[in-house]
């Protein structure tokens, strides 16, 4: 497992290159994200419940990380979990993403970040239902979703077991629980 790789942090990637400049990889971002998905996946912040893209999305398809295209989690992981932010029981592989501690604004989480391009992409509790008892409570910001049936026009076309004959066969996800086993207090990403 991929678990708290970091150390208990202030939080988010505030720090790094998130005001004006951050040097050239920053300048690229900037020029292919959109304002709020910079500010969540460099700056670690977090977009509002209930008014994002992907919250009430009930499509098949798989969610890839919006900076690099890395394949991160599965429609057939996701549920509600009346937060107003898309959530998933687990990864698609525990190696996609990364843990680590957060104690930013008073509270103790566990901070998810995209392994591959080290972007925020939210926060997991160990609140969730089974199989994993984790709600990994994502950004839409954070994310992009590859409809199943553009999985194969857009180089995805490997995932496509995930909806056909391996019925229910999910990905193979992360199972733990938050910073020092700790349970956090809020429901946000």
């Amino acid at each position: 497992m991929s678990a708290a790789t970091g150390s208990d942090t202030g939080g988010g990637r505030g720090q790094g290159g998130c005001g004006p400049g951050g040097g050239k990889g920053h300048d690229d971002l900037r020029a292919r994200l959109t304002p709020l998905q910079y500010e969540v996946t460099q700056c670690g912040g977090t977009e509002p419940p209930f008014r994002n893209e992907y919250w009430d999305e009930h499509r098949d398809g798989i969610y890839v990380d919006v900076v690099d295209g890395t394949p991160l989690f599965s429609s057939r992981d996701k549920f509600d979990s009346g937060t107003g932010w898309p959530s998933f029981t687990r990864p698609l592989a525990d190696e996609a993403v990364t843990l680590h501690g957060d104690r930013s604004h008073g509270m103790r989480r566990t901070e998810v970040r995209a392994a591959r391009s080290g972007a925020h992409l939210g926060h997991v509790f160990p609140d969730g239902p089974p199989p994993t008892g984790l709600r990994y409570c994502m950004n839409s910001a954070a994310l992009r979703f590859v409809p199943l049936e553009e999985l194969e026009r857009e180089g995805y076309g490997e995932y496509r077991r995930l909806f056909g004959a391996a019925e229910g066969a999910g990905g193979q996800g992360a199972a733990g629980q938050g910073v020092d086993g700790q349970r956090p207090g809020a429901k946000q990403p």
